[in-house]
């Protein structure tokens, strides 16, 4: 017997069918003598409809109250979930966020869990009774609802397992695991066996959308060993009900990988945007006058390139940001000049980043350069690169993105 959490997204509660195919996987894990909780999300499309009606009911609203609206779609899928399940034979109860409770901090609309209490769930699991959770939501410490930020619900997933020291938290999404890279862009992806979290946070930051990035990063410190699997698989197919070798992903502590690969995937996030700063005195501070007013105006800067002129008392300095957040940041940088002391600010649209990521990275030389080579036969021009340990990424002109993910794919062998 073991202690799971099991996650379902969106797209896997999207109505009353769906959700009763949700109870069947649920049932499975209960008939195998398992203790379960669920953690669910709000039905598909449900939590941009709130979104919406609280922009309509006013543009300026309050995030506290936007924060009641929004949480609303988790509270009726936990009711409905529970119901199912009850109609099925199965002991269960539906949990809100402020029930168990999962305290936050006060940022509402994008709150951090700071605690959660899992004595009571733990003790109704030991009974018998299936807790089904709302994702997405806790309470702050104004004992007012508070959110987690889109796709919170899998933080809240990894959260709860990690609270109710569970053995495995599995995610089910309309995907069945994650793969080389998209599927969508090149069909030879593989779907990855084993994937060690710092993998899996890169992956996730950079562009892949299976787990949001915040959840990774819990699991990651707390060990929860994390299991992508797709709720549209048969509840009764073979293996399903394999807790040792399920169907999916499994990520893990790098320790449980045997076989590393030098190479696990390659992610891209498309509308990136670059800004320079021409002429930039350089002189102790300058990098602060410029990062400070950026992160004041919540501008994520990514890829960063500084280059000092030939007589070394100026520096051209080149970042990243969405191509979302340009004029936003033009206009934070401009309303500085005269702190900062450019000559002049250039940005362009239209590109996108390509990772390449790997633990196995750190002991092999020469993977860098087979990716710049790869690009250069393809005519594919690199105007930016940064490195990690464990990645390499590249900015390019947007148009050449799908190419330069099946060229990088089938550099490194990822399609066989």
């Amino acid at each position: 017997m073991a202690r799971i959490v099991m996650k379902f997204g969106g797209t896997s509660v999207a109505n009353i069918e769906r959700i009763r195919n949700v109870a069947r996987h649920v049932k499975r894990e209960v008939d195998a003598g398992h203790e379960v909780a669920v953690v669910v999300s709000a039905m598909a499309g449900k939590t941009n409809e709130l979104v919406e009606w609280t922009r309509e009911a006013s543009p300026m609203h309050d995030a506290r109250e936007y924060d009641v609206v929004v949480s609303s779609g988790e509270q009726v899928t936990s009711g409905l979930l529970s119901i199912v399940l009850q109609s099925m034979g199965v002991n269960a109860r539906s949990w809100q966020g402020w029930q168990l409770p999962i305290k936050t901090d006060g940022t509402h609309g994008a709150a951090r869990i700071v605690d959660i209490d899992g004595t009571d769930i733990v003790k109704r699991m030991g009974e018998g009774q299936v807790a089904v959770c709302a994702g997405f939501q806790g309470i702050g410490p104004d004992n007012r609802v508070a959110t987690l930020g889109r796709g919170g619900s899998d933080t809240s997933a990894v959260a709860i397992a990690a609270a109710v020291k569970a053995d495995r938290c599995d995610i089910y999404t309309d995907v069945d695991g994650v793969y080389t890279t998209d599927p969508r862009i090149e069909p030879k992806a593989r779907r990855l066996k084993k994937v060690a979290f710092e993998e899996m946070l890169e992956m996730a930051s950079l562009g892949a959308k299976v787990l949001q990035v915040r959840s990774v990063e819990l699991a990651m410190v707390h060990k929860v060993r994390t299991f992508v699997r797709s709720s549209f698989d048969a509840p009764d197919a073979p293996g399903m009900g394999d807790f040792d070798n399920p169907p999916g992903t499994l990520i893990c502590d790098e320790d449980e990988i045997l076989e590393q690969e030098v190479v696990t995937g390659i992610a891209y996030a498309k509308d990136e945007a670059q800004i320079s700063l021409r002429r930039v005195e350089d002189r102790p501070g300058v990098a602060a006058a410029i990062f400070g007013p950026l992160a004041d105006a919540h501008v994520n800067v990514d890829m960063i390139v500084q280059n000092i002129s030939e007589e070394g008392t100026h520096t051209d300095m080149t970042f990243t940001v969405p191509a979302s957040d340009v004029e936003k940041a033009k206009a934070a940088l401009a309303a500085k000049q005269s702190e900062i002391g450019y000559d002049v600010i250039q940005s362009e649209t239209e590109l996108a980043k390509i990772s390449v990521i790997g633990i196995g990275m750190r002991s092999h030389s020469g993977v860098a350069a087979s990716a710049f080579k790869a690009l250069s036969q393809k005519g594919i021009n690199i105007k930016a690169i940064t490195t990690s340990e464990i990645k390499i990424s590249i900015l390019i002109d947007g148009a050449y993105a799908e190419l330069a993910v099946r060229t990088l794919h089938s550099c490194y062998g990822l399609d066989k």
